[in-house]
């Protein structure tokens, strides 16, 4: 099966995980790479077709990328692409909690569908992602959204701020780009 035919499956098998209409356009796979830029190690959460990933290698050729999908098609379509890259098949949280060793400026860059996800998963995920953002100074996410409005909510008590870095009108549906990290001293 084909990225795009797999992809239309999942999205109206399992709307909830995939999210999304269509695979992200090119122009938003490219700002979400501009995002990236700076980071030592990158990770991929929610990678789908890979859309955003081909733009991470074609921008960041020599920065080490982990790349995590749930859905097990999609993962082992992703490792057929990429054969260079490590891909996992798990849930994001599951991956960021065995992956507290990495440098400071890492950068996750996100698909997930925050606002479509079941309410346990993007809780545990949306935990997992402070946790890690706030481990080591220098961490960020950068995450799209189709609503002008951040992509979760943060703990109270958080040291994170979201601001918005791009509108991409490219992309169908329109997607706005986010970025999370430590806030301004």
């Amino acid at each position: 099966m084909s990225e795009l035919p797999a992809f239309m499956f999942l999205a109206l098998s399992r709307p909830s995980t995939v999210g999304a209409i269509l695979p992200s356009s090119r122009r938003l796979a490219e700002t979400m790479a501009r995002a990236a830029r700076g980071s030592q190690q990158l990770i991929e959460l929610g990678a789908g077709t890979g859309a955003i990933t081909a733009a991470l290698r074609r921008q960041h050729p020599d920065v080490p990328l982990l790349v995590v999908e749930l859905e097990p098609r999609l993962a082992r379509q992703l490792r057929e692409r990429f054969p260079a890259v490590e891909v996992r098949a798990a849930a994001a949280h599951k991956v960021l909690l065995e992956a507290t060793g990495l440098p400071g400026n890492t950068v996750l860059v996100s698909s997930l569908p925050f606002r479509s996800l079941p309410p346990r998963l993007r809780l545990r995920s949306s935990l997992a992602i402070e946790r890690f953002l706030t481990e080591r100074p220098g961490r960020r996410l950068v995450q799209y959204t189709y609503v002008p409005r951040e992509p979760f909510p943060l703990r109270a008590r958080s040291t994170l701020r979201w601001r918005r870095l791009a509108a991409v009108w490219a992309n169908a549906p329109p997607a706005w780009v986010w970025e999370l990290s430590a806030a301004p001293a």
